[in-house]
C-alpha cells in the first residue's frame, strides 16, 4: 500500500491503514477553532520535537484551545519549512527512536506559519495581537547578537543598525527588530507585553533575551524600554532533547513503517526535559500538566542547568573530540567501545558528580544512567561533527568549570584534562590516521594558529583570555596533566592513550 500524504483530511485514512504501529494523531479542533496564543520564531527540528510537542499534548489531553502556535520564519532559508508545513496543513510527524523500538506521533499544535520575507508587517501584527501571550524563540546563539566577551548587544552589527534606522521600522530583519516593533504597538494600545520565552540551548537564555531586547529598545525609545523592563517577562529555561537533522532515509522509513508521506518529519529520542522559571507577563499554559518542570526562580533553573551542562554536555564533549580523532562517526559507536563507555561513566561519577549540588527529588546516579542509555541509542545516528561544532563555545562551558572547581577543592580531574587535551589536539584538524577534516568554529583561525605554534605545549591556547582564566593558566597540577595528555595523544593516538585514563 502506498504511503498516505499527511494532511487534515487524511488523518482518518492514516488511522485506518491497518499498520500494526498506527501513529497517534490529533483529535482536537484546529484552524479557526483555536486561538494562537504562542508565536514561535525559528521553526526547526528542535522546536518541533520540544515546545510544539508539549503544546500538542496540552491540546490533546487537556483541551487547551488558546495556546496554539503560529510559526514564524525570518530567514530566506525558512521558505523550505513554510512550503513543507503548508503542503500538509501544518501537520508533521515526530518519530521517536530507541533500542526498544520506534513510534510515530502526528503533531497539530502549529496552526499556521508566517514567512517574514513575504510580509514583515504581518509578523509584527501577529505578535502585537491581543491573543498572543507568548513569543518563543529558537534562533540559535547567533540570533541574539550577543557579544560573548562584553556580554552586550552587538549594536554595531549591520543587521541591528538596519533595524534601528527609523525608515526600516516596519520591515525589520532581526528578532529584536520584530519584538520591539510588536511591543511598541502593544504599548501604544494599552496592552500587556507578551512574554519573551527563549527555548534555545544556552545558559541564562531568558536573562540574555531580556538584556539584548532592553539594549535594542533603549536605542529606539527609552519610554518603551522602561515599560518592557517593568512589565515584561523573560523566563530562563533549560531544554533537553537530542534531535538530529532529518535525512531522506528518515522520510522513507516513515513511509514504509507507518504509511505516512511527510515532507519534513522530525526524528528524536523518547527522552525530553524542560525546566522553566515561572515568570510570565500575560498568562501561560499549565505546562505542569504535561511534564514540564516549572520552578520558582532563575536559581532553580541554574541548578538543573548546571547538572545538564556538566554531565550531559560535558560527556558529549568527551565523546565528540576524542571520538572524532579516533575515527568514529556516530555517538552510539563511541559508546559501543568499552574503553570509551568506561571513561564517560568514570568521569561523570568520580570527577563531575562530586562537584554538583543536590536538587530535591533528583537522583544523580539515575540521571547518569539515563545519559549513558541516551548516548548509546543506536537508532538516533547523532553524528560527531554536530557534537564537535563550536568547541570554543563548549569546552569553556562544559569542561573547564569542572576542572576549575576540582583545582579549588584539590579533587580528581585527570579524565576532564584528557577531554580538554583531545580538543586542543582536535583543533589542528587532523585525526589519528592522518586524515584532515574541517574544524567548524567561529574562532578557528585564531585557535589553529595558537595550536600550531604551541604544539604539545598548551600554553599558547590557554593564553586566549576570552576562553580561559588565570586559575587554569596558573595551576601547575593542571598544566602538567593536560600537557602529558596532549603529548600522549599526539604521539600514540586516542585509542592507545585511553587506557591510561580508566581505572
Amino acid at each position: 500500500m502506498a504511503a498516505i500524504k499527511l494532511s487534515s483530511k487524511n488523518l482518518s485514512q492514516i488511522l485506518a491503514t491497518g499498520k500494526s504501529n498506527v501513529p497517534t494523531v490529533p483529535t482536537y479542533q484546529r484552524d479557526g477553532a483555536v486561538k494562537e496564543g504562542i508565536v514561535h520564531v525559528g521553526v526547526g527540528g528542535f522546536h518541533r520535537a520540544h515546545l510544539a510537542v508539549y503544546i500538542n499534548n496540552l491540546m490533546q489531553k487537556h483541551g487547551v484551545t488558546d495556546y496554539a502556535i503560529c510559526g514564524v520564519g525570518l530567514q530566506p532559508f525558512d521558505a523550505s519549512m513554510r512550503d513543507a508545513l503548508r503542503s500538509q496543513d501544518h501537520l508533521y510527524t515526530v518519530i521517536e527512536r530507541s533500542a526498544k523500538g520506534k513510534s510515530a506521533h502526528i503533531i497539530g499544535s502549529i496552526n499556521s506559519y508566517l514567512f517574514a520575507p513575504d510580509n514583515r508587517e504581518a509578523v509584527i501584527a501577529k505578535m502585537a495581537h491581543p491573543d498572543t501571550h507568548i513569543v518563543s524563540l529558537t534562533i540559535t546563539e547567533s540570533g541574539y547578537y550577543y557579544n560573548e566577551n562584553t556580554h552586550e548587544l552587538e549594536s554595531d552589527h549591520p543587521d541591528i543598525q538596519f533595524d534601528l534606522a527609523p525608515a526600516n521600522k516596519k520591515a525589520p530583519r532581526t528578532t529584536f527588530g520584530f519584538l520591539y516593533a510588536a511591543l511598541e504597538q502593544r504599548y501604544q494600545q494599552g496592552l500587556k507585553p507578551f512574554t519573551v520565552m527563549s527555548c534555545d540551548n544556552m545558559q541564562k537564555n531568558g536573562s540574555i533575551s531580556r538584556h539584548m531586547l532592553e539594549s535594542f529598545a533603549r536605542l529606539r525609545d527609552p519610554k518603551v524600554a522602561n515599560w518592557i523592563m517593568e512589565q515584561g517577562a523573560f523566563p530562563n529555561s533549560m531544554v533537553d532533547r537530542i534531535t538530529p537533522q532529518t535525512s531522506a532515509a528518515d522520510k522513507v522509513t516513515l513511509a514504509n513503517d507507518f504509511g505516512i508521506e511527510d515532507a519534513w518529519p522530525v526524528v528524536t529520542e523518547p527522552f525530553t526535559q524542560w525546566v522553566i522559571e515561572d515568570q510570565f507577563s500575560d498568562g501561560r499554559p499549565l505546562f505542569e500538566k504535561v511534564g514540564v518542570q516549572v520552578v520558582r526562580n532563575v536559581h532553580d533553573v541554574e541548578q538543573f542547568e548546571k547538572h545538564k551542562l556538566r554531565l550531559l554536555n560535558g560527556s558529549h564533549s568527551a565523546i565528540g573530540y576524542p571520538g572524532h580523532l579516533a575515527g568514529f562517526e556516530y555517538v552510539y559507536q563511541v559508546m559501543e567501545n568499552p574503553l570509551f563507555s568506561k571513561l564517560i561513566w568514570q568521569m561523570m561519577q568520580e570527577e563531575v558528580k562530586p562537584l554538583l549540588s543536590e536538587i530535591p527529588g533528583v537522583d544523580l546516579d539515575e540521571y547518569c544512567k539515563t545519559l549513558i542509555e541516551r548516548f548509546s541509542n543506536p537508532t538516533i545516528l547523532d553524528q560527531l561533527p554536530r557534537i564537535c561544532l563550536n568547541g570554543s563555545g563548549k569546552i569553556p562551558q562544559f569542561i573547564m568549570p569542572s576542572i576549575a572547581e576540582a583545582i579549588w577543592v584539590t579533587g580528581p580531574f585527570r579524565r576532564l584534562c584528557f577531554v580538554a587535551a583531545a580538543w586542543f589536539c582536535y583543533i589542528n584538524g587532523v585525526d589519528d590516521s592522518g586524515k584532515t577534516f574541517k574544524v567548524d568554529d567561529p574562532m578557528r583561525e585564531e585557535l589553529q594558529a595558537m595550536a600550531r605554534a604551541g604544539g604539545t605545549n598548551p600554553a599558547k591556547l590557554l593564553s586566549i583570555k576570552s576562553l580561559f582564566g588565570d586559575d587554569l593558566r596558573g595551576d601547575k597540577r593542571f598544566i602538567q596533566e593536560i600537557t602529558t595528555a596532549m603529548e600522549d595523544i599526539t604521539r600514540d593516538g586516542i585509542m592507545k592513550t585511553l587506557p591510561k585514563y580508566i581505572d
